[in-house]
């Protein structure tokens, strides 16, 4: 795999680069905006300069409850292309705005350019994302998602220590003022360098009022289970995100007894950390969108939080630490590999879920989508900021915060997962794939991305259809023996794959009548089906024959049919190499296993010219002893 890929495409480069410096020019007006008050003290309307800073956040971010439905409505119907340009080109009026607001050192002004740059990003955010499947391939999808989150969290940092740099500097204003407007201009630029794609959907009502568009656009967000409760997880994402960054500088100042430059190296490492996660998702993922790295990303999100938790406070006495001073410290190290760790799996976590929400969005919907994701972050950002004053304002320490994010994260983790098992299923996939096995997959693009079609494969072992479903990149379901149902750990497996059971006529005709309508429903509804025609798990390591049902499926739900074959895992400990499955000692680790996927065949294909094409397709029927 050619990593990095999407950056060979001019189209995706220029917008890569120009997100990239939209972030960056939020970020440093914001953070200048804010440090800018604090050092000058200045106040508006007698409200003091601590509730100012405050108040930017709320400012910032009201837009996106006002304006993200109107906006994802606008770059549906819009070509999107156009408008990224007018996005950007508002930003330079409102850039020259803030320059004059730090120019003659009006607050008032100031507040002006952060509520319309709030607007400008909440206009953005919707073809941020929903521009993404246009400018890469599918197969690129996930590097493409994976380096504009890199690029994102580098371009805040990078952003928010530049603003703090040259505002503080003398005649630091004007720095400001020019760099915004600098590089508001370049990001124009190349703007008009991405290139134009196919038009929007001129049907889609733009409604100006903040009201009806949000429900409209919350109920398109809902209309699919997996990608709302991938929104869900998001919106956790950034409530997690919003609170431990507002947490640090009370945990430096108090627990670390650490002055705030400690607080831009724990930002530094954040950031980096995410960046580094999302190119970590990209490099493990490959080319499928691996669902597996969330609830991994879950697990290392809660522990890494919790290790705050039972870090001890240094004894306060003399001048605050700074940077060389907590480098000296016992716990710099412990604290710096826990926020380097949480952030690393908060890429893991949130990359396959952007990722998910792009494949699995309509893509006439697609930006509505994304902008009910950003309302409801900002909602669940919110909601958390009004928690974090509630338990402040209790007393509660502030590594308690660390212990009830951590419980916190859990919950939502085992919530979100319990209901859409597949994250769990993926999960067990990535484990079997990537550290039980060494799993090589062939021919992902054979597989249609649309429509209902049935996949066809040996039967090796009981975990065989655990494997292929961490190898396709759609949802699959799988119709298997009812017998399967029986056995220990794999019932509950089944059940949480919707697992379609399935039985002889001679054993239960109602069960096997009842599989073939739920296999009819399934492939009308443009869901994946994998069969397994040969109806029982090889006692020989060598293929049984296909039996016709499979033409029983395809005659009556006429769909493709896409052959594949899966070598290695015979002699396993899921195989009934030696005596009856799962009754022996694994005798192997890191087994090499290969799925091979073949062309789709037309839905006329018998069952024997499919196992003979199954046959071929094999390189071996035995695996070595």
């Amino acid at each position: 795999m050619d990593s990095f890929s999407p950056l060979r495409r001019p189209g995706f480069r220029a917008f890569f680069a120009t997100q990239l410096l939209t972030a960056f020019n939020d970020n440093l007006f914001k953070n200048a905006v804010v440090i800018w008050i604090s050092a000058s003290q200045a106040s508006l309307f007698g409200v003091s300069p601590a509730a100012m800073i405050s108040l930017c956040s709320a400012v910032f971010i009201a837009p996106f409850f006002l304006f993200s439905a109107t906006a994802g409505q606008l770059s549906d119907r819009r070509e999107k292309s156009s408008v990224v340009r007018a996005v950007k080109l508002a930003e330079i009026l409102i850039m020259a705005l803030a320059g004059a607001g730090f120019v003659f050192h009006s607050l008032a002004t100031l507040l002006g350019a952060l509520f319309l740059m709030g607007t400008h990003s909440a206009f953005f955010g919707p073809v941020k994302y929903s521009i993404l499947p246009q400018l890469v391939g599918s197969d690129e999808l996930v590097e493409g998602t994976a380096l504009v989150e890199m690029g994102t969290f580098l371009a805040i940092l990078l952003g928010t220590l530049g603003g703090g740099i040259l505002v503080l500097m003398p005649h630091g204003e004007q720095y400001v003022a020019l760099t915004v407007a600098g590089v508001a201009l370049i990001g124009f630029g190349l703007s008009t360098r991405v290139p134009k794609l196919a038009e929007g959907d001129p049907s889609v009502r733009v409604g100006l009022d903040p009201v009806t568009p949000t429900v409209e656009i919350l109920r398109i967000v809902k209309k699919t289970r997996a990608v709302f409760l991938s929104v869900l997880g998001i919106s956790w994402f950034w409530f997690f995100g919003a609170v431990l960054l507002s947490v640090l500088p009370v945990f430096a100042r108090e627990a670390l007894h650490a002055h705030e430059h400690v607080v831009t190296l724990f930002l530094a490492v954040f950031c980096v950390g995410i960046a580094l996660g999302s190119v970590g998702t990209e490099r493990i993922s490959g080319k499928n969108l691996e669902l597996g790295l969330v609830p991994f990303g879950s697990i290392g999100l809660t522990l890494f939080t919790l290790d705050l938790y039972f870090i001890d406070d240094v004894s306060a006495q003399g001048a605050l630490l700074g940077l060389q001073g907590f480098l000296a410290t016992a716990q710099s190290t412990r604290v710096l590999i826990d926020l380097f760790g949480l952030s690393v799996f908060g890429g893991f976590f949130s990359v396959p879920l952007y990722t998910l929400i792009q494949e699995r969005s309509e893509a006439g919907k697609r930006s509505r989508v994304v902008a009910g994701n950003n309302i409801l972050n900002a909602l669940f950002m919110a909601v958390g900021a009004g928690l974090l004053a509630w338990l402040f304002s209790l007393g509660v320490r502030v590594q308690t915060m660390f212990l009830i994010l951590a419980v916190l994260s859990a919950a939502a983790a085992t919530y979100i997962f319990t209901l859409l098992p597949e994250f769990l299923i993926r999960f067990l996939a990535f484990l079997l794939g990537r550290v039980m096995y060494r799993l090589k997959v062939t021919g992902h693009e054979n597989i249609p991305e649309t429509g209902g079609v049935v996949l066809v494969c040996n039967h090796v072992a009981f975990n065989d259809f655990i494997v292929i479903a961490g190898s396709v990149r759609r949802p699959v379901r799988f119709v298997m023996d009812h017998n399967m149902f029986k056995l220990p750990v794999v019932s509950s497996i089944c059940r949480a794959a919707k697992v379609i059971p399935i039985a002889p006529a001679h054993e239960s005709a109602a069960l096997m009548e009842a599989a073939f309508v739920k296999i009819a429903e399934e492939l009308r509804a443009g869901e994946v089906v994998c069969i397994y025609p040969e109806g029982k798990i090889t006692k020989t390591g060598e293929m049984n024959t296909f039996k016709t049902g499979i033409e029983r499926i395809l005659r009556e739900t006429p769909v493709p049919v896409v052959p594949m074959a899966l070598d290695g895992l015979w002699g396993s400990f899921f195989s009934r190499k030696g005596g009856p499955a799962m009754q022996k000692l694994p005798r192997r680790f890191r087994s090499r296993l290969t799925l091979t996927i073949d062309e789709p065949l037309p839905s006329t294909t018998s069952a024997r010219e499919l196992e003979d094409k199954v046959r071929v397709m094999l390189p071996v029927f035995k695996a070595a002893e």
